[in-house]
């Protein structure tokens, strides 16, 4: 597959949403004393962490015609993404989700999306001049969760297939907006098969496979997947192609919030390839590039909410350097 050098290096599709971060650790949702609203969604952090990086990025999805809905388009745009292909809907609010932060940096999450504006994107809504421009379109499981928005974000996947572009998928497992686990890993393999490179932690490979063996890939590996990275938090990645597997370590960093480091981790490697179309035949190219991705995601967990801490390509470099 060749990838052509235009205006546009990737093209992301999903949520953007406002999150409500705790302004505490460690405590329960009861006892936690205030939130504080900043922006976020995986695939917007994608596209945001790919413009810091120094990529043209473009982003696809669909907010309230609110408050809300409005700020996260200006924090979009103000970050240097392009915003043009992004709906607003007059007949639901854009999705929230309440955060809980455990000492470690861990999360979980809570939505408010009954629903969301999101989940009334149609196809028909999709902007496929926006997607044909990139060489690269990148999706995640989120927007599978529910028909409407599954319906559409399988529709662009295809539109991005059909017209031989890179397709990266992160799995990003979120179980509360599944009706069922077994809805959800069926969904998520689904996703899966548009895709040329997927990112996948050791928790999710769990999920869908039942082991957190890397070896466990090779049960859903088909004919045309380039490459599939297994995160490992702190502990750095594993890297798989079918020519073997290659294990590359993380940089040690005081976690406070997790949110948005494996989003910051896919911006750099969508970074690496957009900078190099031929990386996913070279394994040492690979192994670079997957230490910047690292990195990227470690720095992003220093700091509480995503977009906010999601790290510039100068700071990367002085950490690996």
């Amino acid at each position: 597959m060749t990838l052509i050098n235009r205006n546009l290096d990737v093209v992301c599709f999903g949520d953007l949403l406002m999150d409500f971060v705790p302004t505490e650790s460690g405590l329960a949702f009861s006892d936690l004393p205030t939130f504080k609203p900043v922006p976020g969604g995986a695939a917007a952090n994608v596209a945001v962490g790919l413009a810091k990086l120094g990529r043209n990025s473009a982003f696809i999805g669909k907010v309230g015609d609110e408050p809300f809905g409005h700020l996260l388009i200006q924090t979009l745009s103000r970050e240097g993404v392009d915003v043009d292909a992004i709906r607003i809907e007059d007949r639901a609010r854009t999705a929230l989700a309440f955060v809980t932060l455990a000492k470690d940096g861990e999360r979980d999450f809570m939505f408010y999306r009954h629903p969301s504006a999101d989940m009334l994107f149609t196809p028909a809504e999709v902007d496929r001049e926006k997607i044909e421009s990139a060489p690269i379109f990148h999706y995640d499981s989120i927007s599978l969760a529910a028909q409407q928005p599954r319906e559409t974000a399988l529709f662009a996947a295809d539109q991005a297939k059909a017209a031989g572009k890179l397709i990266s998928y992160d799995v990003n497992l979120r179980l509360p907006l599944w009706r069922s686990a077994d809805e959800a890993r069926a969904g998520i393999l689904d996703g899966m098969t548009r895709a040329d490179v997927v990112k996948l932690s050791d928790d999710e490979l769990d999920f869908v496979t039942g082991s957190r063996s890397a070896d466990a890939i090779r049960s859903f590996w088909r004919d045309g997947l380039k490459l599939v990275v297994l995160s490992l938090g702190a502990a750095g990645c594993i890297a798989m192609t079918e020519r073997g597997e290659q294990a590359i370590p993380s940089i040690d960093v005081d976690a406070v919030d997790t949110t948005g480091s494996g989003d910051a981790f896919v911006a750099g490697l969508l970074a690496g390839i957009c900078e190099d179309p031929r990386l996913l035949d070279d394994d040492q190219a690979i192994a670079a590039t997957c230490r910047f991705a690292n990195v990227a995601g470690a720095l992003t967990a220093t700091a509480r909410g995503a977009i906010p801490s999601l790290p510039t390509r100068e700071q990367v470099e002085h950490h690996l350097s």
